[in-house]
């Protein structure tokens, strides 16, 4: 991914918040023709060791989880929120509109999960993550319907060997332009540029040492 110094994040413990907080991503991988092949799919996160590690299912009908095993060039992109920025933000007239953005590429090594317990402890943890108020009638279902549904579906896990990760806020702008921009973005019915906003604050107060 193309990242300009100003807009690179480093912190890895920025990068894992953003990732669990924009959980769907976009998983790819070449198929056995050589042509690229995506899925969007929602993604746990957990740590081994230094290694940040990204944990999901594909349906098995889906032939792409065919390509995970054993597979060292796995791609997975997280790529919200965002936020169209007008020119009218600008000092000066001799601009032209733009986009704020974050998004992470996350290069691993793929493997899949096959042991029925390790199968299981992936359903119970993504229903416990996205919706913990239906984990207690989860956990209530028949054991045969459970282990019918796993059969349906092939959990994976990808080991992160390179994470880029980047934030492009309007660093490059003055701080009444940053200002304008957030003022706008916060007012947005859109959730997205809402949350660009919210990031634009952060990072200008953590520049600012606040």
């Amino acid at each position: 991914m193309y990242i300009p110094s100003i807009n690179r994040i480093t912190n890895n413990n920025e990068i894992r918040a953003f990732i669990e907080r924009f959980s769907f991503g976009t998983i790819v991988t070449a198929g056995t023709d050589g042509l690229p092949v995506a899925t969007h799919l929602p993604f746990l996160v957990e740590q081994d060791d230094d290694a940040l590690v990204l944990v999901s299912h594909f349906a098995k009908a889906n032939p792409q989880w065919k390509h995970i095993e054993n597979n060292e060039q796995v791609l997975v992109l997280f790529q919200e929120p965002h936020a169209y920025i007008s020119p009218f933000h600008y000092e000066k007239e001799l601009n032209v509109p733009t986009w704020n953005y974050m998004a992470a590429h996350v290069y691993g090594e793929g493997s899949l999960i096959t042991e029925q317990d390790a199968v299981f402890r992936v359903l119970d943890q993504t229903v416990a993550h996205y919706e913990a108020a239906y984990k207690v009638r989860y956990d209530q279902l028949p054991n045969d319907f459970k282990f019918k549904m796993s059969q349906g579906i092939v959990a994976f896990k990808i080991r992160a060997t390179d994470i880029q990760a980047k934030q492009k806020l309007s660093q490059n702008k003055t701080a009444a332009e940053q200002e304008r921009i957030i003022h706008t973005l916060s007012q947005s019915q859109d959730s997205s540029a809402r949350y660009i906003a919210a990031y634009m604050q952060k990072n200008r107060q953590c520049h600012d040492g606040l």
